[in-house]
């Protein structure tokens, strides 16, 4: 029979961002746009996002050394890579993995037209698309120059087709955003629009959690993965970090 899949896939947040707390005072202020110098891809971590992550590498590194992943994947974003560097760095991660793969399809989803302006800002400044995506709902919608969460899901069929051919029986450590680890539950557990969007209605995918798979054998097929966690965030509240939920840099629209 041919194992297609990793024996697991654990999926992970990145840690709070810097971004956060220019978001924050934002919202506060009433503002229409987030002050933020960085692009987006250039946010690091935040000094929590650091502990969440320093936390969770522990957590794995408690792990027996062949029950670790052997595999790591994460989007190009800095905040990605360092949520990465740090789960490694505190012997997260099996001896024999080699270095990162850096996969470009893992990036964050884009905002186009939306980037960096809040909720109100949208609505002051661009009615029409505030509009749009009330009409469309945020699976289809997509804003000017940015993408849908079908475009997403699309990239990310791609993404795990690599998975699939080069990591099979691998444990696999793939480190991301939010709308990515959503979009990867929709795609692994043949969900509709409608699952996936109640999902995300009951609350924000949490910094640093843990969505884990792990493979089954099923007779004349290839297998499947199984879930057996989702937003798991014991790793944190286990070493002292805080948990938080940081919504994107334009949260309303992701």
């Amino acid at each position: 029979m041919l194992h297609r899949w990793p024996s697991r896939i654990w999926i992970v947040r990145h840690g709070e961002s810097a971004g956060n707390v220019a978001r924050d005072a934002a919202h506060e202020a009433g503002l229409a746009r987030i002050d933020i110098a960085e692009r987006d891809v250039d946010v690091p971590l935040s000094d929590r996002g650091r502990q969440q992550a320093v936390a969770l590498g522990r957590w794995f590194a408690q792990m027996p050394e062949s029950e670790r992943p052997n595999v790591v994947l994460t989007s190009p974003f800095v905040r990605a890579q360092q949520t990465v560097a740090c789960i490694r760095q505190e012997g997260g991660v099996a001896r024999e993995a080699p270095a990162n793969f850096v996969d470009e399809r893992l990036r964050e989803k884009e905002l186009g037209l939306l980037d960096r302006l809040t909720r109100t800002g949208i609505e002051e400044l661009l009615p029409e698309q505030a509009d749009l995506r009330a009409r469309l709902g945020k699976f289809y919608y997509r804003p000017t120059c940015g993408e849908s969460w079908c475009d997403v899901i699309l990239r990310l069929r791609g993404a795990m087709d690599t998975v699939s051919l080069h990591h099979a029986e691998k444990r696999v450590l793939i480190v991301a955003h939010q709308v990515v680890v959503l979009c990867l539950r929709y795609l692994l557990e043949n969900m509709t629009e409608a699952d996936i969007l109640g999902i995300d209605a009951e609350g924000d995918v949490l910094n640093c959690s843990v969505t884990e798979y792990a493979y089954r054998a099923e007779d004349g097929t290839t297998g499947r993965l199984d879930l057996e966690r989702y937003n798991f965030v014991a790793p944190m509240e286990q070493g002292g970090a805080p948990v938080t939920a940081e919504p994107s840099l334009t949260e309303d629209v992701r």
